[in-house]
């Protein structure tokens, strides 16, 4: 089996039973050794103490006044999101099984990077085996932002801060400068003939995928949505990519990020969505669920619509923990 993502942390936790994902502290370590936590050197000596502390006994209980001392305000306001954190991780059954806590009783200020580390662990796991790479480098969607070129009829992603470096450290071309093209024009838009090379780079991010002309990178998407679904909610469904909703009686519908859930409102109330809004939508895909599966029964027979777009800025955010909250299952079975 080829190996990929390292670096989500996946070879440091254990494994349940269920197939879940055990907190080890050596998982616990690689979060406490994260750029973001590590103390600057500005940092005062309470501060250093703490992360010191933490780094020989991860699992170590923390008084109040340990985060009190500390002199910076955002400090102690990064450390208390970290700890309550941690204590959502150290009390769960496994990793999934926080993440599942977390997106149904409430975020309580968990940081955005803090959930996409999460899901970047997660679907790790539940991709384990994966040999496509384009159901892999469509994964990186859940927990990657991408930054959207539209092009030609492409509907180009590339990884948004992988972009935002390039762009800040004058990396791209005199020549694409000159013409006033997108950073992501420089990276290597994954088709049939070097999709093999995401093996080497898996982790570095680099690989643009193109969603409008490449029928295999929406396969590839939906086979992630897939493998999403089964292994946090064990149920089985079917996933297939399509270029309009043409169902005059659609009955569900998802939206994978925040402006597919606002397109997809405004859709279900009878709005117009206007030219520039429609553009906006970067895939459709309709979900229908195996026999015998739980599914509420105002749905009938009809599939549940998928629909992705980006941002008014160019930007996809996704939101996986839609397809977790958002199915119309009435009593998700989960085992890990």
């Amino acid at each position: 089996m080829t190996e990929f993502w390292v670096s989500s942390g996946h070879h440091l936790a254990g494994r349940t039973e269920g197939g879940g994902l055990a907190v080890t502290d050596e998982l616990l370590l690689a979060y406490l050794a994260r750029p973001e936590l590590v103390p600057p050197e500005e940092a005062c000596e309470a501060e250093r103490d703490l992360h010191r502390s933490l780094m020989d006994a991860p699992r170590r209980v923390i008084t109040p006044g340990a985060v009190a001392a500390m002199a910076d305000p955002d400090a102690r306001e990064n450390w208390e999101m970290m700890l309550a954190f941690r204590e959502r991780l150290l009390v769960a059954r496994s990793v999934e099984a926080a993440y599942l806590d977390l997106v149904r009783n409430g975020l309580r200020g968990t940081p955005p990077i803090f959930l996409n580390q999460l899901v970047h662990l997660i679907l790790r796991n539940a991709l384990d085996g994966c040999e496509d790479p384009y159901v892999l480098r469509a994964g990186e969607i859940f927990f990657r932002p991408q930054k959207v070129s539209l092009t030609d009829g492409r509907v180009l992603l590339a990884d948004a801060e992988v972009i935002e470096a390039r762009e800040s450290g004058n990396r791209a071309s005199p020549l694409v400068a000159m013409l006033g093209q997108e950073p992501a024009s420089e990276l290597d838009v994954m088709v049939d003939d070097n999709a093999w090379t995401y093996w080497s780079r898996s982790d570095a991010f680099t690989m643009a995928l193109d969603l409008g002309t490449n029928p295999r990178s929406r396969d590839g998407l939906a086979r992630a949505i897939e493998a999403w679904v089964g292994h946090l909610l064990h149920v089985a469904v079917t996933v297939v990519p399509i270029e309009t909703m043409e169902d005059a009686d659609w009955r569900w519908f998802v939206g994978l990020d925040a402006e597919a859930t606002r397109i997809g409102n405004a859709l279900w109330n009878g709005e117009t969505v206007d030219g520039e809004t429609g553009r906006r939508v970067l895939a459709l895909f309709s979900l229908t669920f195996a026999e015998g599966a739980d599914v509420d029964p105002r749905i009938g027979d009809k599939p549940v619509y998928l629909i992705l777009a980006m941002a008014a800025d160019g930007k996809l955010h996704a939101k996986p923990q839609n397809l977790v909250v958002g199915l119309p299952l009435i009593q998700p079975t989960e085992v890990l």
